[in-house]
């Protein structure tokens, strides 16, 4: 009897314990964890993030870390997916947890322009993801995968459309670029992009580059569309660019705020005074609203522009050869006056 009633003793003793011990891992698992910030917190865990280090990020983000830690500990969780996870308040622990063990991530708003060359885009990005600049400038410019795209590492800007693009953050560089590529094909087929380039005789790989010459050429925007006009005339008429911008690309300078003669001279496939065509590929990163205005230019007679007089950065279009040496005669003294070389 007395062992009968020692057995009811330890199994409800057991029970109880068992209870008690459920409800902590219950209230361990449930409860809200997640301190409060308007816009939550970015969690980025790397590939060769370990545990105590993503703990370790994760004690800035929660109430209560220890008891993420017992969870873990509890559900024997030693390992979780690499990502960018967005933690908002009431998030619990296990919710957390189940998150990042099935790389639920939360996409991030890529957004590039301004870029020079491809070099430069690849630091623009590195900032932005996972994997750092280095890591995409070897990718996209190493020869297979140039030879892989038909492209070369003058040219292979032109593939890459300003914008702002959801990803994720840690998107491998062979994912980025196939995803880059299909939006640079929907690019060009929106609004007849591409007939409206093969109408001008131009492929879109022309039109990037004409643009990122025109985008060099000035901030104003009612001035792209003649701009581009003038430079389609030269084309068309065989005449060089002679695109300033396009010097000053030569120079691999970002110091040249006067062209000179002795500029001129540098031998460079991109130096369209010494070379008929456009460059090999794009001396900038053309913005959206330029590419447009060279799609849209409207056709006429001028063959020439210069900067006009002032700091508005605004231009003078000329027909002629002989006004336009008036226009850079006057542009070339206010230059003097104002003591810019």
């Amino acid at each position: 009897m007395l062992v009968k009633r020692a057995f009811y003793y330890l199994l409800g003793f057991t029970v109880i314990c068992g209870s008690i011990m459920g409800f902590f891992v219950y209230y361990a698992a449930f409860k809200p964890n997640v301190k409060f910030k308007s816009e939550g917190f970015s969690l980025y865990i790397y590939p060769h993030d370990t545990k105590d280090s993503v703990f370790l990020k994760l004690d800035t983000m929660l109430l209560d870390p220890c008891s993420f830690i017992r969870l873990t500990k509890v559900l024997q969780i030693d390992y979780w997916k690499s990502g960018k996870y967005q933690l908002t308040r009431g998030m619990d622990n296990f919710a957390i947890l189940k998150k990042l063990r099935n790389g639920n991530q939360t996409p991030i708003n890529l957004t590039f322009n301004n870029a020079k060359d491809i070099n430069e885009l690849c630091g623009i990005l590195g900032k932005q993801l996972m994997h750092d600049s280095t890591v995409l400038v070897e990718k996209w410019t190493n020869d297979k995968f140039l030879k892989d795209q038909q492209l070369r590492t003058e040219n292979i800007l032109c593939r890459f459309i300003p914008n702002t693009y959801q990803v994720y953050w840690n998107i491998s560089p062979e994912k980025l670029y196939r995803k880059l590529s299909d939006e640079h094909e929907a690019f060009w087929l929106k609004n007849d992009r591409k007939a409206k380039a093969a109408q001008k005789n131009l492929s879109i790989d022309d039109v990037y580059i004409l643009a990122s010459i025109v985008e060099k050429e000035t901030n104003v925007e009612d001035e792209k569309a003649l701009i581009a006009g003038v430079y389609l005339n030269r084309l068309r008429s065989g005449m060089k660019l002679q695109a300033d911008p396009t010097v000053v690309f030569s120079l691999r300078r970002d110091n040249v705020y006067r062209v000179l003669l002795e500029h001129l001279k540098i031998d460079s496939p991109f130096n369209t005074y010494l070379y008929e065509g456009l460059p090999p590929g794009p001396i900038y990163m053309p913005s959206i609203s330029t590419i447009d205005s060279v799609l849209e230019s409207p056709t006429n007679g001028y063959l020439f522009f210069c900067a006009k007089p002032g700091y508005e950065g605004r231009h003078v279009f000329a027909e002629t050869l002989r006004a336009h040496s008036i226009n850079a005669t006057a542009y070339r003294r206010w230059l003097d006056k104002e003591k810019i070389k």
